[in-house]
């Protein structure tokens, strides 16, 4: 299917132009066309990989972390489906204070890697132009990714919870032994890099081995991502959460375990690697609440 290439168009003067360009490709829909027009408006792939990824990143943290806010701010509403419901939610000053250290993380660390993610499709041979794959692709690329991070997540995770690892890297994400959704991102900075190879090297690497990866599937893969890092620290388990549905799945009844005993429960996404390996947090299982400050 022939499509322009996004380098090879001037820039545009307007978004105006932008819009025009959206819709002078019949053989692709609306949004491939939109997405091959942003990139001709920008005229330089970095950044607009960059401004896309980076907007996408801060609308979806901060408005799936939303909900919990005003979960957290009507506790007679939502008590009930409370996990620690002894427990009173955040103060707004806790959750500012959270909000402020989180977006020094995403400015500070996280934008200058997202820069340089454009630099590193092009060495592994990941896709950014029209058209975008399909949806049996899709779900089975995200089902690879899915388990490949949380495997990854898994082991440095449960390294992470080592004395020395613990203090040096990891004590800062275990200030709130009640999380709430915001908490999903606040660690330390080598704990966001770390961790976040986990999110990225698995679409880089199937890209290199295989040359059929597209940006939109690591936008979706990150977005998603993000969603399960917010719910799981979100304190709140209710009765269609994700994990009714799918025994296997974690989320924020699985999660808030780890936080509250400190030990076990390590997995971002599933339940089999604590299983298997005898680390499910919990006093049934043994295991006693305890802090390495």
């Amino acid at each position: 299917m022939e499509t322009f290439n996004a380098t090879a168009v001037p820039s545009m003067d307007s978004y105006a132009h932008l819009v025009q360009l959206a819709h002078q490709n019949p053989n692709l829909s609306s949004f491939e066309n939109l997405w091959e027009a942003y990139y001709a408006y920008w005229n330089n792939d970095i950044i607009a990989t960059g401004v896309i990824t980076f907007i996408a990143h801060e609308l979806i943290y901060f408005g799936r972390c939303l909900p919990w806010i005003i979960a957290d701010a009507m506790p007679g509403t939502f008590t009930r489906w409370k996990i620690q419901d002894h427990k009173a939610p955040p103060s707004v000053a806790t959750q500012w204070n959270c909000t402020k250290y989180i977006l020094a993380i995403h400015f500070i660390i996280e934008l200058p890697l997202i820069v340089l993610f454009h630099p590193l499709m092009d060495i592994c041979g990941l896709h950014y132009t029209a058209p975008f794959p399909g949806l049996k692709t899709l779900a089975a690329q995200l089902a690879v990714f899915f388990l490949v991070e949380d495997t990854y997540h898994y082991w440095l995770h449960r390294a992470f919870h080592w004395g020395p690892l613990y203090r040096a890297v990891h004590r800062i994400h275990h200030q709130y032994a009640t999380p709430f959704g915001l908490t999903a991102e606040y660690a330390s900075p080598w704990e966001t890099l770390l961790l976040g190879l986990g999110t990225i090297c698995p679409p880089l690497i199937m890209g290199y081995v295989t040359g059929n990866v597209h940006l939109v599937t690591v936008l979706v893969w990150m977005g998603l991502r993000q969603v399960q890092a917010i719910d799981s620290h979100s304190g709140y388990d209710f009765p269609w959460s994700l994990r009714r549905i799918f025994p296997f799945w974690g989320g924020a009844d699985w999660h808030d375990d780890h936080h509250r005993y400190f030990v076990g429960n390590y997995s971002s996404s599933f339940k089999h690697w604590d299983i298997l390996m005898g680390t499910v947090a919990g006093p049934k299982n043994g295991r006693e609440k305890k802090r390495r400050d």
